[in-house]
């Protein structure tokens, strides 16, 4: 069944396609499976990783948002993977490879969103960037501290999915990176304008018009545009004008809601959360749970890796129950 699989793959899929037949291989080599190709398990893998499972009770933008439609860090994933597997199906890509790097490029994010990458950076001797705890989480965290052992191609997707990071490999993983922001900034704008912070009128007059004015229309016009501009070709890019209007959206969204005056105080107590978490797991170690301990020696990572790990509202929970015992106890 693998071997078909495989098979349709030659026989189907662009030359500028991954084939996971052609996989530079794992790190700890494996038998191939009967039924599934190296990407099809490492894409379940992902899936079910205690790694992936938090990611529903994390922050996307808004800090324990009421209501039930906001975006968390799942439903954010979920979106990136749908894009990305429309465009790599009208590319003729690996799917299977697209799919897997959509799933785990976001499984390394702090409780808080980029919050907490900002609360841990000061205690260690590098900025945290989630991009590289999420390679982190599936090489050594993952499954109690085995690590999923997957595939270079996944894992050059994953910790290259940001656009301030070097392009993957893979046009798959390239895909991914433009997936990533055409979720993001149509479903922020979409919570923000939910939670009375925007209204659909507010956005800048060119993105509304090059792009679309729905959330519908402005992905439609961006997947079209990525689909259209890269087609038949080794490269993965949207055409000028699409790009500026993108471009615009994004610094739109950052003046207008990732970085208002009015969410300040919420940011502040976000990062006091993880900054006090942090300090007392330097000084109490053995607190933290083994599978977190894949640093000897180096007891600053380990604490980010364990707070990095934690969702928000477990962050919380542990913040009261060691600053707020009062609180605790009621």
């Amino acid at each position: 069944m693998r071997e078909r699989t495989e098979e349709i793959e030659r026989l189907t899929l662009s030359p500028w396609a991954a084939h996971a037949v052609e996989s530079k291989g794992r790190e700890r080599p494996e038998e191939p499976h009967p039924l599934r190709t190296a990407f099809q398990r490492d894409r379940d893998r992902i899936i079910h990783s205690k790694a992936f499972r938090r990611l529903k009770h994390k922050t996307q933008v808004f800090l324990s948002p009421e209501g039930d439609h906001y975006r968390v860090r799942l439903t954010h994933t979920l979106e990136v993977a749908q894009i990305a597997r429309t465009a790599a199906r009208a590319l003729r890509l690996n799917e299977d490879l697209t799919e897997a790097v959509a799933l785990g490029h976001d499984l390394g994010h702090t409780p808080f969103g980029h919050l907490g990458e900002e609360a841990l950076t000061p205690f260690l001797d590098r900025p945290f960037l989630h991009n590289e705890q999420s390679l982190r989480v599936v090489d050594l965290l993952a499954d109690d501290g085995r690590g999923l052992n997957l595939t270079y191609e996944v894992r050059d997707g994953i910790v290259n999915h940001p656009w301030s990071a070097p392009p993957a490999g893979t046009l798959e993983g390239r895909v991914v990176s433009f997936a990533d922001r055409i979720a993001y900034v149509n479903h922020d704008v979409d919570d923000a304008i939910r939670a009375g912070i925007l209204r659909p009128g507010d956005l800048p007059e060119n993105v509304r018009a090059t792009l679309g004015e729905t959330h519908g229309e402005r992905i439609d016009t961006l997947v079209a545009d990525l689909v259209a501009t890269s087609a038949d070709g080794p490269e993965i890019g949207l055409s000028a004008p699409i790009l500026a209007s993108l471009q615009q959206f994004r610094e739109f969204l950052f003046d207008r809601v990732y970085l208002r005056e009015e969410a300040t105080e919420e940011h502040r107590k976000a990062v006091g959360v993880v900054r006090a978490l942090f300090a007392h797991y330097l000084e109490h170690p053995d607190e933290i749970p083994a599978e977190y301990r894949a640093s000897p020696g180096d007891p600053a990572t380990e604490v980010a890796d364990y707070i990095a790990g934690m969702t928000d509202r477990f962050a919380l929970r542990t913040y009261e129950r060691l600053f707020l015992p009062r609180a605790w106890m009621v």
